[in-house]
């Protein structure tokens, strides 16, 4: 595994403990507690397609991952997930609390912010050391 690889996988690792502890740590700013979850959820994503294609250029992964988060949030309008969240299921249920179980508009707006933001520290990152030489 090369070591850009084993970057994103680390990273992904430590957004996902990022993501839980937004969960149960509060800041006492309610779009901030509300949302950071959902936009850590998106960079992971990022990051989780960063690993898959290390070579692939940081705005068309951000764009592909965008895309599937629209994806997964469009998904909840038909319901399954909110099907699959009261199955008695423990697979179901879990999947249902990845996917979610409510559309809202807001969190395609936290997804792309996540989703940006990781895209300009990928890009910032990987071409500071080229302006260097």
């Amino acid at each position: 595994m090369n070591n850009l690889r084993r970057c994103y996988l680390v990273l992904a690792l430590l957004t996902i403990v990022e993501g839980a502890l937004s969960r149960v740590l509060h800041s006492g700013v309610p779009l901030l507690d509300k949302y950071l979850g959902d936009a850590l959820y998106a960079v992971l994503v990022y990051l989780l397609l960063r690993a898959l294609q290390p070579g692939r250029r940081p705005l068309r992964t951000a764009l592909v991952a965008l895309a599937l988060m629209a994806a997964i949030e469009s998904f909840q309008l038909t319901s399954i997930p909110a099907i699959m969240a009261h199955s008695g299921n423990f697979i179901l249920r879990l999947a249902a609390i990845a996917l979610g179980t409510g559309f809202h508009w807001y969190d395609l707006l936290a997804y792309a912010i996540g989703i940006m933001s990781a895209a300009l520290a990928d890009m910032f990152l990987l071409w500071r050391p080229l302006r260097n030489v």
